[in-house]
């Protein structure tokens, strides 16, 4: 796609538009996830199911966010970006709609396996698909993306607390998938084939063909990516059996989960201006990454005694995801290596977060207690530190890419 097409393209969905399509995409990338660690215990008692099925499908957004992730960014080269997303839509839609209502686990767990699937998607592609159409607004849509998806994360819990049924917590999910179902297909229709572009055919050449492993900046942020996404599906599915195992009140460890994705909304809303002007941000990933260990070290010492505070430390450690989501496109110049880096970055360090919770599942199967898991999540969470350091260095993958081309 040309410059002067895209310029069209971005003309014709509006500045309303583009701001409406972002928010009702990012309300609908934790919900549909999040809202199952609330009421994992009442759907596993329903179902009859063990500790390794739990730890299942609290690894299944890790494991399709890797496997469908790898296949985006080849589906959106072929079939367009907002073609693709609409896609994932509907199958996150059916998911959602349909999960609720299954008779057998294992039915539960593939519809699980659509919504994720479709979410995933959206993961990947919907960086790509606002340096592609955002112009001079991608600041401000990344922004709104990051806090809106932190929004989504606080909100999925909350539903638990609404209904005394687990299946209308999960159901309720379908209607915000919905509408974003409608204003997609309304944005498809305006837009068309938008393929992500370069901004230099030599250049784009030379960084289509550049692996992406060569370049250090990219294998950093993609660890760094990983080690937070790992902590983050961690808390969305155990963090209140954590603290319910702890003595703390079921309704209180829902509030604490809803706390850490509400803070994610504030990281959402500071940290792509922090990453747009600062040229310093290395301190940040540090600090973020030893909050997250703290907070970890008081659920394990005192988890019975002000969970609300060890969620608050762990909700602001939580701002290395909207870190970690506004580098893709800081870090990269065109919408072409902002599409390859956001599908080598999170499909692989999906298969990092994916290990996570599945072995949080098997390890609290078979000792029926937490501590060898927080204080593994307390290392992971120093070493999260470390590469967020690296990752957070000033500059352009692009430039790695075309060094490692000549």
């Amino acid at each position: 796609m040309s410059t002067e097409e895209r310029k069209l393209g971005t003309k014709k969905l509006g500045i309303g538009l583009l701001f409406l399509a972002v928010v009702v995409a990012a309300i609908n990338l934790r919900a549909g996830i999040a809202s199952v660690g609330a009421v994992l215990p009442e759907v596993l008692s329903s179902y009859q199911a063990g500790g390794s099925l739990a730890g299942l499908i609290t690894a299944m957004p890790g494991i399709f966010f890797a496997i469908m992730g790898l296949a985006a960014v080849p589906l959106a080269m072929r079939l367009g970006l907002s073609r693709t997303l609409v896609i994932g839509m509907i199958a996150t839609l059916a998911g959602l709609a349909l999960r609720p209502w299954m008779g057998s686990i294992a039915v539960f767990i593939v519809l699980t396996a659509l919504v994720v699937m479709g979410i995933a998607l959206a993961n990947v592609l919907l960086p790509a698909w606002i340096k592609e159409h955002g112009g001079r607004k991608i600041v401000a849509l990344m922004t709104v993306y990051s806090s809106v998806l932190g929004l989504s994360g606080a909100l999925g819990p909350l539903s638990s607390l609404l209904f005394d049924s687990w299946h209308w917590a999960l159901m309720i999910w379908a209607i915000p998938a919905a509408l974003q179902l409608a204003v997609w297909g309304f944005v498809w229709l305006r837009v068309r084939t938008d393929i992500p572009s370069d901004t230099a055919s030599a250049q784009g050449d030379q960084n289509t063909k550049a692996s992406l492993w060569r370049s250090p900046t990219a294998v950093f942020l993609l660890l760094f990516f990983g080690l937070q996404s790992m902590s983050a599906y961690v808390q969305m599915g155990w963090l209140p059996q954590m603290l319910i195992d702890a003595g703390v009140h079921s309704g209180t460890a829902s509030i604490s989960l809803a706390l850490v994705g509400g803070l994610n909304v504030a990281g959402g809303l500071v940290m792509p201006w922090i990453i747009d002007k600062s040229s310093h941000l290395g301190v940040f990933p540090v600090l973020f990454g030893v909050l997250t260990f703290f907070g970890y070290g008081g659920i394990l010492l005192f988890g019975d005694h002000y969970p609300l505070f060890w969620s608050f430390l762990l909700g602001v450690g939580g701002f290395c995801f909207p870190t970690a989501i506004a580098l893709i496109p800081a870090r990269s110049r065109s919408p072409m290596v902002t599409a390859r880096l956001s599908g080598f970055v999170q499909p692989y360090g999906y298969i990092i977060a994916a290990l996570g919770p599945f072995i949080v599942g098997v390890v609290h199967e078979h000792t029926a207690r937490w501590v060898e898991v927080l204080w593994g999540l307390m290392i992971a969470a120093l070493v999260m530190s470390v590469v967020g350091l690296r990752a957070s260095k000033r500059g352009y993958i692009d430039d790695e890419l075309a060094l490692t081309a000549n």
